[in-house]
Formats: structure tokens, C-alpha cells, sequence
């Protein structure tokens, strides 16, 4: 098992699309691999990814750049760049947009660095310069690229979204495949939300996107082998209950090599064999008939995560044990706004990842960056008060009656069950004063006037791990009866395993018509890949890479 790598650890190199703020990259750059480009198309996005990982201000003027825009409507250095509607950027014609691309003598100044932009741009720019292509699928001169990594945006294809099966962003996978087809590394590593293995309805028929991606990769115009994989992120240490689809992608040869080396388990050889001939009747342009059994389940205990080296899906990276952290055990000693208290063990382990960081940040010790509290007016205060309350109750059947009196307060009535269990709770009025209810119709009245539309709120369970949507500040509140809050950026951070020293950049939230294309502070945290897992990923892809 890899840690931290040193220099008798030779570096693979790698390349990220869909980069986000960079937790992949911690992870990746952890278990011993070395960024030779990486892709972004947020500038938001981008400014913490290039903060935490290229030490470099998008808010200043570098001399030496890392980050360049492919396309943006705003010259060189113009600060609307990283407010930009890329949305718009991508329909402008090129005449009408900046691109700081350099010429073909300067390509080497992209090496280790980010490329602001969308990936159907930088697919037709290596179409358009073979100079570029060149530069890039040779490392920039150090060799064929080892890995490409990435997690095409998934809000199309999650269920706790609307889900669309002609949605522009599930076209992304395919410009994954694109872009792997012209610049072939070793191997592939894309990851994608455990909704993407559910069907689509079109035209009355199932449609299963995550099988037609692995039907792309293996097709004549990419060529990869697939292996597919449904992990959880939990099982790798992190504190948060993250199931997540995996699609390992090989190079035909690396693909036969590793079945021919008999390191396999059973499970593995027999995986192998069934995928490489799936590429063969893909390449074949046979038929393909779908198959759910294509794909490997950790969280049903499939045999083969038991053996090398998938294994590393079902250990924390730094300790080699099972163990899922608590939301208690991620947030506790920052409970409060301005004062820490002794740090977890899993805060001492995830803070070790700040080692993969370049970074601007100043950060030692005290309160972390980005723990500002955000203010709620007292009617939220007392429904986050409730929703406490709700989720210290034991008996599911009484939770699931005030969530039906919640939805319906006129058709179903709260039941004489649930009032003896809340008579005695303690609830918060709108002035921030305690309340109690004697009567079950002075709490109904009570419930009905603190409800709200929003029928996904709830607050933690410290015991547990933390749930995997939290992308919105509302969507959860913390779990303290004396803190009835929302939580704040870095509080999400730490269930998604980001060290105390990353910091994330841009605007701390958004609303309306931005959610569209604006990625804030707690939506880069929501969308991450978790450092953690990106580590245990990087392990398992290394010691394939090494054979």
C-alpha cells in the first residue's frame, strides 16, 4: 500500500478533466502522481483549484501563469473572467472570445497546469494543432500520460435531481472518451454519481447510461477496456455515506498484462476476462446486449474487493483499517464559531493530506478557514430545532408520522404517538425563547406555522455518517441542540475529507437563475470527488500501472 510518495517513488503522470476545486487531485497527488494538465470549466471553480493546488491568485496578475483560459469573453487579466456565464462564452463565436493558449513554441507552460474551459473546446483544439496534441499526450516531454481522471458533471444523471436523459451534461462522458481517444494514456479513472447505474425512460424503453459510456470507451474511436465498479466512499475512512460509480478504463495491453500476471484473485481474472470480451465484441461492432451484472458492487459484498487490488476501495489509505468516521468525529472540536476543541483522529488523518497541497494558504492552526457562521432568523432557528428533535427519535414509525403531518397537516392529523413523544421536548419560539406543548393541538398549530415547502431538510446524526447531498447550506443543519444552524463550508469540507489547509474561493453561496452555471463555495465541496477516496483510487490505480 502507497503513502505519501518520496523519491524512490517514481511519479505517474496525470491529467484531470472536470477538475472542480481539486479534491480528486489531493488524493491522486497523495498516493504518488504527478499533474501534467488538468481541465476545468468554472472559473469559480478554477480559482480553488488553482488557490490550493497551482499557488496561484486568479484574483491577481501572475508573471508566470498556471492557468489559462481557453475561451473567455474578457482580455487577459480581466476580473469578470471568473464571474463569467461560460454557458454564453461557449455559444460566442471565436472571433468574439479570448484564448491564452500560447503559440506552439511556449506549449510547455501548460505543463502541471489548468486550463479554464469547456472540454468540447479543448477537444476541438486538438483537433485544430497537432503541435498542442503532441505536447500533451507526451507529457510535455516526459512520456505517455499515465492516467486520465475525471468526473463528468452528474446532475443530469442524480437522483436527488431532475433527471434528464437528453440533458446537455450527459453528453460530457462522451467528450471524456474523445479526449482519451486522441491523447491514449495507460489507463482511464472516471467517476460519476451512484445515479447514473439507474434506467431512463426514452421512448417507453429502459436506457442505462452508465453501460453506453463503458460502450464508448471501448469502442474504435477510444479503446479501452472497462471495469466497473459501485463503491462508497465511506468504506475508505471518509465521514459520509458517498456511494459512488467507477469506471476503470485500460489500454488493451496494459488490460492483457495484468491478466497475464497472475497477481489476479479469482474474481479479478474472471472480471478481466469478461471484460476484455465485452472490448472485443464492442471493436467487433456486435451487438451488445445490456447487462447489469456488468458492473461490481462493494456495498453487496462482491468477492472481488476482497482481493488485489481493489481491495484499497475498503480501507482508510493512511491506516489500512475499516472504519467509518462520525459526523462527531468530523465537526465537533469546530462547533462553535470562534474556538476549537481537541481534534479527532480523523481530523489528524485528513490534515495529513495538506502535504499534496501548493498553496497559498497561510493556515497553521485555530479555527480553520471558511467557518463563518450564516445567519438564520428565528423561525428557521426553530424548525432546525425540531428537525433535532426528530432525529433523536428512535421510533421510525412516529418520524415518518410528522413527516405526513408536515406534507398534510388537514389528512393526516399528528397521532397521539408522536405527541406523547415530543410533549416534553424542549422547541424554540421565533424570539429564540424555549417552548413546550401540553396539548397535542397547541403543537400541531406550533409545527404547521415553523413547515416549509422544503420536504429534504433534516439534521445530522452525530453518531453517523454524513448523508451524501449536501451541496446547499440548508440541506442539513448541525446536530448540537445549542447550535440549531446551518453548517458551514468547512464543516462540509471535513465530512469530505478536504485538509484544514485547503481553502475554498469565490463566493460562499448563490441563488436563482446563477445556480445554473455559478459553483460557490459549498456546491465545489458537494460536487467533489473526497481526498480520501481520490488517495485509495490513486493506490489501486498505481499498483496497476506498475505491474
Amino acid at each position: 500500500m502507497h503513502s505519501f510518495c518520496d523519491v524512490s517513488v517514481v511519479l505517474m503522470k496525470y491529467i484531470e478533466l472536470f477538475a472542480g476545486c481539486g479534491g480528486l487531485s489531493i488524493g491522486l497527488k497523495s498516493s504518488g502522481f504527478k499533474l501534467t494538465l488538468a481541465n476545468e470549466v468554472s472559473p469559480m471553480a478554477s480559482e480553488t483549484f488553482a488557490y490550493n493546488l497551482l499557488k496561484e491568485d486568479l484574483n491577481k496578475t501572475n508573471k508566470q501563469p498556471k492557468s489559462f483560459w481557453i475561451k473567455s469573453a474578457f482580455a487577459k487579466g480581466d476580473p469578470r473572467r471568473l464571474r463569467e456565464d461560460y454557458r454564453v462564452v461557449d455559444s460566442m463565436l471565436p472571433d468574439d472570445t479570448y484564448c491564452d493558449l500560447p503559440e506552439e513554441e511556449g506549449l510547455n507552460k501548460l505543463d502541471g497546469g489548468l486550463l479554464i474551459g469547456n472540454i468540447l473546446d479543448l477537444n476541438a483544439k486538438l483537433s485544430e494543432s497537432e503541435a498542442l496534441l503532441t505536447a500533451i499526450s507526451n507529457s510535455f516531454g516526459e512520456g505517455k500520460v499515465d492516467l486520465v481522471s475525471g468526473g463528468p458533471p452528474c446532475q443530469s444523471f442524480s437522483m436527488a435531481g431532475l433527471r434528464k436523459h437528453d440533458s446537455h451534461k450527459n453528453k460530457l462522458p462522451w467528450a471524456f472518451a474523445e479526449f482519451v481517444g486522441k491523447i491514449k494514456p495507460r489507463m482511464v479513472l472516471l467517476e460519476n454519481v451512484t445515479g447514473i447505474l439507474r434506467a431512463f425512460k426514452v421512448d417507453g424503453d429502459n436506457h442505462y447510461a452508465w453501460f453506453e459510456v463503458a460502450k464508448a470507451f471501448a469502442n474504435k474511436d477510444c479503446g479501452y477496456v472497462p471495469v466497473c465498479l459501485h463503491i462508497n466512499a465511506k468504506y475508505v475512512g471518509t465521514a459520509q455515506n458517498r456511494p459512488r460509480y467507477i469506471m476503470l478504463g485500460f489500454d488493451y495491453v496494459l488490460a492483457q498484462s495484468i491478466l497475464a500476471s497472475g497477481k489476479l484473485g479469482i474474481s479479478g481474472s474472471q472480471a478481466f476476462i469478461r471484460s476484455l470480451e465485452f472490448f472485443q465484441q464492442v471493436q467487433a461492432e456486435e451487438m451488445v446486449n445490456y447487462d447489469s451484472g456488468f458492473y461490481y458492487d462493494l456495498n453487496k459484498g462482491d468477492s472481488l474487493f476482497k482481493e488485489w487490488p481493489f481491495s484499497n476501495l475498503t480501507m482508510n489509505p493512511f491506516t489500512g483499517k475499516s472504519v467509518t468516521p462520525s459526523v462527531f468525529d468530523a465537526i465537533d472540536d469546530i462547533k462553535l464559531e470562534d474556538e476549537q476543541t481537541a481534534k479527532s483522529e480523523y481530523v489528524t488523518q485528513i490534515n495529513k493530506l495538506s502535504k499534496s497541497l501548493l498553496t497559498h494558504s497561510k493556515y497553521t492552526q485555530g479555527v480553520p478557514p471558511n467557518h463563518e457562521f450564516r445567519a438564520s432568523n428565528g423561525r428557521v432557528k426553530a424548525r432546525f430545532r425540531f428537525y433535532q428533535i426528530r432525529e433523536k427519535i428512535a421510533d421510525k414509525g412516529i418520524v415518518n408520522d410528522l413527516k405526513m403531518f408536515l406534507k398534510d397537516p388537514v389528512d393526516h392529523p399528528l397521532s397521539n404517538a408522536a405527541f406523547e413523544c415530543l410533549k416534553q421536548e424542549n422547541f424554540l419560539n421565533v424570539d429564540g425563547s424555549s417552548c413546550s406543548f401540553s396539548t397535542k393541538l397547541a403543537l400541531e398549530r406550533y409545527l404547521v406555522s415553523i413547515k416549509t415547502k422544503k420536504q429534504t431538510q433534516r439534521a445530522l446524526n452525530e453518531n453517523l455518517p454524513a448523508p451524501a447531498a449536501l451541496s446547499i447550506p440548508d440541506d442539513a443543519c448541525h446536530y448540537n441542540m445549542q447550535q440549531p444552524r446551518t453548517l458551514t463550508v468547512r464543516e462540509m469540507a471535513r465530512f469530505q475529507s478536504f485538509p484544514d489547509k485547503f481553502e475554498f474561493r469565490s463566493k460562499v453561496t448563490t441563488g436563482g437563475k446563477m445556480r445554473q452555471f455559478e459553483i460557490p463555495q459549498y456546491t465545489q465541496v458537494g460536487n467533489a470527488v473526497p481526498p480520501l477516496l481520490g488517495k485509495a483510487l490513486g493506490n489501486m490505480c498505481r499498483e496497476f500501472l506498475e505491474l
